[in-house]
């Protein structure tokens, strides 16, 4: 058969209809270019305009790593075993048995737990052998931290599995890509000042901004500021309750609309 232009064209059209009736798919295309430009433009800034080494000498990257790597596993822990039961096509099985949506929200929690101590445990032995991280100068901050990020994760893994079950698995690319929304606020590698001051508010509304401050307090002050702890934990309280009256009403939307039973488009 010979090389046909309006078959190329035809197969492109169909790609180009899929792009535009997934916006997380349109969306994923713009903000991965935006983000590491914002993220390592604002480390840029920091490290230029910074004359105290102690944070960098102190482990503060190195630290930031980890605890984001916290938050990003305790997420995508959470919302792959949730895509598992999609992949496998047993979702509609799940939500038709007794199996009620907060035990099965518990278990995705649980879950999250078992799959990021498997990639943690090995990460964080290499940080101290080959980077000189100290764990115990973090101290029992460092306990409050993990739990902090893990709540968040699991916050914004409900609202990822609630959207999932509403629109399918055009909406499957945000388990992976949305955390990533956050990155440049969050201050990871470097403190909330650096952000321009109509950014920062919103930075402050996110509970990990909280954590990665108090984690530079610890590093480089020797101090574990219980009120960066007590506004994280106050955030958290209200991103899992918003989190989960969030999927509540998408999966009763779901339900509406008849795609607990499909894993496609």
């Amino acid at each position: 058969m010979s090389f046909s232009v309006q078959r190329v064209g035809a197969l492109c059209l169909r790609y180009v209809y899929l792009l535009a009736s997934s916006w997380p798919r349109l969306l994923e295309l713009v903000y991965w270019p935006v983000l590491n430009l914002l993220t390592w433009g604002f480390l840029q800034n920091y490290a230029m305009a910074s004359t105290n080494s102690t944070l960098f000498v102190g482990g503060a990257l190195v630290s930031g790593l980890l605890l984001w790597e916290v938050l990003f596993r305790g997420q995508i822990g959470f919302s792959i075993s949730f895509l598992e039961e999609v992949w496998s096509r047993n979702l509609g099985n799940l939500l038709m048995s007794p199996l009620r949506p907060a035990e099965f929200v518990a278990a995705l929690m649980v879950m999250s737990l078992a799959r990021l101590a498997v990639g943690m445990i090995p990460a964080t032995i290499l940080a101290i052998a080959f980077f000189g991280f100290d764990l115990a100068r973090l101290g029992i901050g460092f306990a409050a931290f993990f739990a902090l990020l893990v709540v968040t994760g699991w916050a914004v893994g409900l609202v990822v599995c609630g959207l999932i079950l509403r629109h399918g698995l055009g909406a499957e690319s945000l388990a992976w890509t949305i955390m990533f929304v956050f990155w440049p606020l969050c201050c990871v590698y470097y403190p909330l000042s650096v952000l321009p001051a109509w950014l920062q508010p919103f930075a402050l509304a996110l509970p990990p901004t909280h954590v990665f401050e108090g984690m530079r307090a610890v590093l480089s002050e020797g101090v574990l500021r219980l009120d960066l702890l007590a506004a994280a934990a106050a955030l958290n309280v209200l991103w899992i309750v918003a989190a989960s009256f969030a999927f509540a009403a998408l999966l009763d939307r779901a339900r509406d609309a008849g795609t607990l039973l499909s894993s496609g488009e």
